[in-house]
Parts: structure tokens; C-alpha cells; sequence
């Protein structure tokens, strides 16, 4: 009986540990939500597609964060619509994609229109013809 239980504890252990070394190539394959709707429900801050009309309404969807702070434009009353509403689905979207908080998620978009635009990651154009006096 202890040969039996030593070989089991040993067999998962090992099984385990495989699996564990090997996750890059499987965990790819289960689903992102395995569980029914009631157990994998989660509090969604950005809530549904609900238009923003002010800075405020953008800090309570959770557009704001310590490195990219709207309380300057609140406190001042700045009568503006808010941020860009195509921006805001863009960074909405990879946060819920990707999973990623609010400051990669603006991060990833503005790269994202850099390389589009022709810029590179460090700020420079990429154009071959682009001449700079430092």
C-alpha cells in the first residue's frame, strides 16, 4: 500500500511539473473564460459602451491614471467633451483584450499610431530623407 500511494505522489508530481514547464505551449489552447456566467463574472470599471460627456465621466470609466492624471482639467472646469472617443475605445478595447491596465494600454495605442504615422519608438522619423541639427 505505501508503494502504491509513494508511485502515485511521485506520477503526479512529475506529471505536474511537465505540464507546469510546458504551459507556453498548451495554454494557448484552453479557453480564456472556462467557467458558466455566474461564477466568472467580474466588475468591468469601464462598464458598457457608455458615452462620456466630461473629464469626470472619463475618470469614473477608469481613463485616468497617477502618470496620466484629469484632475487639473476637473478642478479648472474645463467645459471640453472629455478624451477622444476613438481613443478611448482603442485603449478600452486592449484592456479587456489583452488585459493590460490603463497606462500600457495608452502606451500600446500611441505606438501603435507612431508606426502608422512613420515615427519610430524613440520619437524620430523614420523617413531616410529626415535630416536633424542637434
Amino acid at each position: 500500500m505505501g508503494y502504491l500511494l509513494y508511485s502515485l505522489s511521485l506520477t503526479t508530481f512529475v506529471l505536474v511539473t511537465l505540464l507546469y514547464l510546458t504551459r507556453q505551449t498548451w495554454i494557448q489552447y484552453l479557453p480564456r473564460n472556462p467557467l458558466p456566467y455566474p461564477l466568472n463574472f467580474r466588475y468591468d470599471p469601464l462598464g458598457p459602451e457608455t458615452p462620456s460627456e466630461s473629464f469626470t465621466d472619463d475618470v469614473r470609466l477608469g481613463f485616468s491614471s497617477n502618470s496620466f492624471s484629469l484632475a487639473g482639467n476637473i478642478e479648472s472646469g474645463d467645459s471640453r467633451s472629455g478624451l477622444d472617443d476613438t481613443a478611448k475605445q482603442e485603449i478600452k478595447q486592449i484592456m479587456k483584450k489583452r488585459g493590460v491596465g490603463f497606462d500600457e494600454a495608452r502606451r500600446q495605442v500611441v505606438q501603435e499610431r507612431f508606426r502608422k504615422q512613420g515615427i519610430g519608438p524613440d520619437g524620430r522619423p523614420k523617413d531616410p530623407k529626415f535630416v536633424s541639427f542637434s
